[in-house]
C-alpha cells in the first residue's frame, strides 16, 4: 500500500518537514497526525500534533506555532501574553497528544479522513521514551532588541516553573520549565530550531541531546544558560565517562551552573568543527542509501519485498538509520573503497564488525551481473548470495544477533539497484547452523579474509590550545 505523507499547512510547518525529513528521514516523521474523533462518524479527524516521528522507542511531538509579540510599551505585559498564547496552551496540545498516543496507539491517522493509518508501530508504553517539543515562533527579533544583541534565542533557567513565566515578576525571553509536573517540555524559537536539528541531524544524535538535556535540566542543580546554542556547544565538548556527550558537571561540588555567551561562536569557528564537517560530507551518501529504500517502501515499488507491510520493512532499514553521524562516515567511506575497488567482473565482500555494543554486523557484497544474464536471475541470484554471506557471518561468530546485508552492483553501472537483508540471529537453528557450515566450507564463503582495524574520531582534528573555561559556581 502506498503511503501518502502530508507535507504540512503553513510555511513554517512545511520548513520543520523539510528538517525533519534531513535528520530522521521520511519512513518514520509525519506531519499532520489525526485522531478519529468524529461526530457520528462524520466529519473529519481531529488534528493530534503537527508532526510525529517514531523511532524504535523514541516518540517525539511536535507543536509548531507563530504567534505574533505584543506591542503594548509593557516588556512584562507582552511577554506574558505571548508565552501564554505560544508556549502554555501550546504545551496543553503536547500533553493532550501524548494522553491521545499512550490511551490509543492504534487510533492515529496520517491524513484528515482518517483513512491512513499511522505506518511504524508505537512501542509499549511502559517502554516509550517522549520528547515533547514547542517551536515557538515570533519572538528573535523582539528578544534581540530587548538585550541590545544576541542571536536572538531563549534564555535557559531551570528555576522558572510553570505560571512564574508570567507576572509582574517575570524574567522576559526566558524558559524554564513550562510544566510544573516535571514533564519536560523543550521550547525552541525560529533560531534554535535551525542550530539543533542542522548540527544533530541524526535520529540518534539528536534523541541522545534530548534525553541527557531533560535529565540535566530536571535536575536540582541549578542552570542559567544564555541561550539553546550555548548549552549545545557544551554538550558537543564534553564526553562521560563512556565517551558519549554529555553535561559533565561536578554536581557533588556546586548547585548551580552557569555559561557566559560566546561557547557557540567558539565552537562554529574552531579548526575542529570545520575539519568535522569537511569529513562529514561523504557520511550523506549513507542517508541518500537510506531514502533509496524509505522511498520505494513508502512508494510500494519494491523489486521484492519480504515481509510485507511497511511495519515489517522498516525493521530492514531502521538499523542504517540508526548510526549516529560519525559512524554513518564511517560506513560510507567502507561502501564506497569497496565499489572504486572492485572491477566490472570481480565479486568483493566486506564485514564490518560491531564498534558498540547493540550495532550490527554489516555485509557489503558488490557483485557484478554476467554478459546474456536475466536481471531476475541476477537479483534472485544477487539475494540469495547475500543471505549465505550473512549466514556464514554468524557461524564464524556465533555471539552476534543482528546482521545486516547490503548488495549492489559494481562502480560502473548505469543503472544500479540495491538489496538489503536483516538476519535476526538471535532465531539459530541447528539446521541453519549446517547450512551455514556448509556455505563457508564447501563453497568457500569467508573462508580467506584479511582483517584490518580502523578509528573514526568525530573531530579529526585535536585541539591544540586549552579552552577557556566558562562555567562557574553560582
Amino acid at each position: 500500500m502506498k503511503i501518502e505523507r502530508a507535507d504540512g499547512i503553513t510555511p513554517s510547518e512545511k520548513y520543520l518537514k523539510k528538517l525533519c525529513d534531513r535528520a530522521f528521514l521520511s519512513l518514520w516523521s509525519y506531519s499532520g497526525i489525526y485522531r478519529d474523533q468524529k461526530q457520528g462518524e462524520k466529519g473529519d479527524g481531529k488534528e493530534l500534533c503537527d508532526l510525529l516521528v517514531v523511532f524504535e522507542n523514541h516518540v517525539i511531538i511536535f507543536s509548531d506555532k507563530y504567534i505574533e509579540f505584543p506591542h503594548t510599551g509593557n516588556i512584562q505585559l507582552d511577554w506574558s501574553r505571548w508565552y501564554r498564547r505560544a508556549v502554555r496552551d501550546s504545551a496543553k496540545q503536547i500533553f493532550g497528544a501524548e494522553r491521545w498516543i499512550k490511551s490509543f496507539p492504534n487510533r492515529l491517522f496520517i491524513d484528515r479522513e482518517c483513512t491512513q493509518l499511522f505506518p511504524i508501530p508505537l512501542p509499549n508504553i511502559e517502554d516509550i521514551q517522549l520528547h515533547r517539543i514547542l517551536i515557538a515562533h515570533g519572538v528573535a527579533e523582539k528578544c534581540i532588541k530587548f538585550f541590545g544583541g544576541g542571536s536572538g534565542s531563549l534564555l535557559i533557567d531551570n528555576t522558572i516553573i510553570g505560571d512564574e513565566h508570567m507576572g509582574e515578576n517575570c524574567m522576559p525571553f526566558s524558559i524554564g520549565q513550562v510544566d510544573n509536573k516535571n514533564r519536560y517540555v523543550h521550547v525552541f524559537n525560529e533560531v534554535t530550531l535551525d542550530v539543533v536539528m542542522q548540527q544533530l541531524d541524526t535520529i540518534t544524535d539528536f534523541t541522545s541531546y534530548l534525553t541527557k538535556k531533560e535529565k540535566f535540566l530536571s535536575h536540582q542543580l541549578k542552570v542559567h544558560v544564555p541561550g539553546e546554542e550555548e548549552l549545545l556547544a557544551f554538550y558537543l565538548q564534553n564526553l562521560d565517562q563512556n565517551d558519549e556527550h554529555d553535561f559533565v558537571v561536578n554536581r557533588e561540588k556546586t548547585d548551580g551552573f552557569m555559561l557566559e555567551e560566546g561557547f557557540w561562536e567558539d565552537f562554529i569557528d574552531s579548526p575542529q568543527k570545520k575539519a568535522q564537517l569537511a569529513a562529514n560530507k561523504i557520511s550523506y551518501a549513507w542517508d541518500a542509501l537510506i531514502e533509496t529504500f524509505n522511498k520505494n517502501i513508502l512508494e510500494d515499488t519494491q523489486y521484492l519485498a519480504y515481509p510485507n507491510g511497511i511495519s515489517k520493512q522498516q525493521k530492514n532499514v531502521h538499523f542504517l538509520a540508526r548510526e549516529n553521524r560519525t559512524r554513518r562516515r564511517m560506513l560510507s567511506t567502507f561502501l564506497h573503497e569497496l565499489l572504486a575497488k572492485t572491477s566490472s567482473t570481480e565479486r568483493r565482500v566486506r564485514v564490518i564488525a560491531p564498534s558498540n555494543i547493540g550495532d550490527p554486523y554489516y555485509v557489503f557484497l558488490v557483485l557484478p551481473m554476467l554478459a546474456g544474464q536475466e536481471y531476475s536471475e541476477y537479483r534472485t541470484g544477487r539475494g540469495n548470495l547475500l543471505e549465505a554471506y550473512c549466514m556464514v557471518v554468524k557461524y564464524i561468530h556465533p555471539k552476534a544477533e543482528d546482521i545486516v546485508g547490503f548488495a549492489t552492483e559494481s562502480m560502473d553501472i548505469k543503472h544500479r539497484s540495491e538489496d538489503l537483508i536483516y538476519l535476526d540471529a538471535r532465531q539459530w537453528s541447528d539446521q541453519l547452523q549446517k547450512e551455514a557450515e556448509d556455505f563457508h566450507n564447501e563453497y568457500g564463503l569467508l573462508r580467506v579474509t584479511s582483517q584490518f582495524r580502523t578509528r573514526e574520531y568525530e573531530f579529526p582534528i585535536k585541539s591544540k590550545k586549552k579552552r577557556r573555561r566558562r562555567s562557574k559556581k553560582k
